[in-house]
């Protein structure tokens, strides 16, 4: 897989040097996040004078790339109290969410909105890059037609990747036979984080923690305000921190790891212990892991094991808390939101146990904001970003993306993080 090991990006005002053109980035990465907002909050949010910010706004509303939407009742001039946002189909963005059990493909505007959403079953006994290649161009087609997007109006396509294993994939050079639109790749965890502090939980938060709990366990560790990747960009390996010295084997070659003990697949195999050999009902492992947690009401081995698993992802989250001192601890993926739904209490008694006391008074333990769709939309504000911060120059007089199939240069892959 490629970008993976890029250089954080440096903020605006060191990579844009037109003035202008710092002004319209500030001002249209602002809309995208917290609109609506009136031209005083611009200048709060922005630090921009008065003048420039009237100035700019003026000219995007001219380009067709802002508008207004309303004015504050008793405004007495409306100029100042008019309400702005982005126009929501002045552009469009694909989001995809590469997970263990499905691939997502979802179409945005720059409301953030889903116009359009596919998603294809992956099987359960490995993960063969062409397959999962095949939906994603797959679904981009899908979602392009069912969404009736004009030719050109599609600004890129964003990656979050959740597969263990798939550093060496070379996932862009795949993509590249069915597709020319610029492409942004991060790894699942990022992607969610990016979402859920740009637009969920963890708004007006600095310091946090998201975790994506699938079959696999990952994290986004933010502070300050950005994420913390490490020096080769493999921060946030939470799953494979180690709960139980000398414990189960994982699935990275190492053993007592968090992921062994809290994973889906850790927890439905130790389900089947219980039972002898009997699998959890259900046609694929979400259903079968859904299955489980019904199973709670009536069933001992059911409790044992869900109390098991609790008290495992309780001691691992009481691990960040002494570690990162975060505000708030944010849990998601498809796993962790079924999880978290039915044993939440129990995980904060155990954490609660665990931490030390001073930070976890500190803390908030909460689930995911955005819901399953979170990963397809942190992924997609990569390539809104990048359009945004290069000031939407001029966008509509782009020459519209090659269609699938045709032989042209590779666009650029790259991966921002959060800033």
């Amino acid at each position: 897989m490629t970008a993976q090991a890029q250089a954080a990006q440096p903020s605006l005002r060191t990579t844009v040097r037109n003035p202008r053109r710092v002004s319209r980035a500030a001002l249209l990465w602002t809309l995208y996040r917290h609109a609506p907002l009136t031209r005083q909050e611009l200048v709060r949010h922005t630090e921009l004078s008065a003048t420039t910010v009237n100035a700019v706004i003026g000219e995007l509303i001219a380009e067709g790339v802002v508008t207004e939407v309303e004015s504050d009742p008793g405004a007495g001039v409306r100029r100042t109290r008019a309400r702005l946002r982005l126009v929501p189909e002045h552009r469009y963005v694909i989001g995809v969410d590469i997970a263990d059990t499905r691939v997502r493909v979802g179409l945005f505007d720059l409301a953030r909105a889903q116009r359009a959403g596919v998603s294809y079953p992956l099987p359960s006994d490995g993960y063969d890059a062409r397959i999962v290649v095949g939906h994603i161009l797959t679904g981009l087609d899908a979602v392009v037609e069912a969404a009736g997007i004009p030719q050109g109006h599609i600004v890129g396509i964003g990656i979050g990747v959740s597969v263990t294993g798939w550093d060496a994939v070379p996932l862009e050079g795949l993509l590249r036979t069915g597709t020319a639109l610029p492409l942004h790749i991060d790894s699942a965890a990022e992607a969610m984080g990016r979402a859920e502090m740009w637009f969920g939980a963890g708004r007006g938060v600095q310091h946090a923690v998201v975790a994506l709990i699938g079959s696999g366990v990952g994290a986004s560790v933010i502070t300050h305000g950005a994420s913390y990747r490490g020096a080769t960009n493999s921060a946030g390996q939470w799953g494979h921190t180690t709960v139980q010295a000398g414990g189960r084997s994982c699935r990275c070659g190492a053993r007592g790891c968090l992921e062994a003990y809290v994973g889906a697949d850790a927890v439905l195999e130790r389900f089947r212990q219980a039972r002898r050999g009997r699998i959890a009902p259900g046609a694929d492992k979400e259903s079968a892991f859904a299955a489980l947690l019904a199973a709670a009401d009536t069933s001992t081995a059911a409790q044992r094991v869900l109390e098991e698993a609790a008290v495992y992802l309780g001691a691992g989250i009481a691990n960040l808390v002494n570690l990162f001192n975060p505000q708030r601890i944010i849990l998601g993926g498809w796993a962790g939101l079924l999880f978290g739904a039915r044993m939440l209490p129990r995980i904060r008694e155990t954490v609660a146990a665990q931490a030390l006391r001073r930070p976890y008074a500190h803390t908030d333990i909460g689930l995911c904001g955005l819901g399953p769709h979170a990963v397809a939309l942190g992924a997609a504000a990569l390539p809104v970003r990048h359009f945004l911060t290069e000031g939407a120059q001029r966008a509509a007089r782009r020459p519209a993306p090659t269609p699938r199939g045709a032989r042209t240069r590779a666009a650029p892959t790259t991966r921002m993080p959060v800033p």
